[in-house]
Formats: C-alpha cells, structure tokens, sequence
C-alpha cells in the first residue's frame, strides 16, 4: 500500500470530489475583493463553479452589463488567483 501524505490524500479526493467546485468558490470570495474591487464585491450576491463554469449572481443590472463585459478579464484573474486554468467560461446572472 502507497503511503501519501495528508496534503496528497486530500487533494486526490477533491480531484474526484464534487464539493472541489464549492472550495475553489470560497477561495474565489476571499480575494474577490482584490481581484474586482471592492464595489464590485460589494454587490456580488454569490460565487459558486460547476463544472468549470463560474456563475456570479447579482441583482445590480448596471453591474451586470460591466461583468459581462469583463467576462474575459474576470476568468483570466480568477484562473490566476486559483494557480491553474480551471475556470473556462464566466456566466453572470
């Protein structure tokens, strides 16, 4: 039997894991802030990934038309707070 280390082990389950989108979400909300700023942040609802896709809510609609503009920007700072490129599409709802 291979031995692993709790770090190893622990990122081998999330890898196969469906909370692993919910953790990469709560680690998302705690740079949103410096990622967007902090009005943005303000009156961003919720953050959460599926599959890859970042769905970020909220109900401000001049809000919404500036993170569909910066769909782009959004997924290459998230992609580079996370260390990897696991986010290949931003949704805004």
């Amino acid at each position: 039997m291979a031995q692993y280390s709790l770090g190893a082990a622990i990122q081998e389950f999330l890898k196969s894991s469906r909370i692993r989108g919910d953790i990469q979400a709560l680690q998302i909300e705690q740079v949103w802030a410096q990622l967007m700023g902090k009005t943005i942040a303000k009156y961003t609802e919720r953050i959460h990934i599926i599959n890859g896709t970042l769905f970020i809510t909220t109900n401000v609609a001049p809000l919404k038309q500036e993170l569909l503009y910066q769909k782009e920007t959004i997924k290459l700072r998230v992609n580079e707070a996370l260390g990897k490129k696991e986010i290949k599409e931003v949704v805004i709802q």
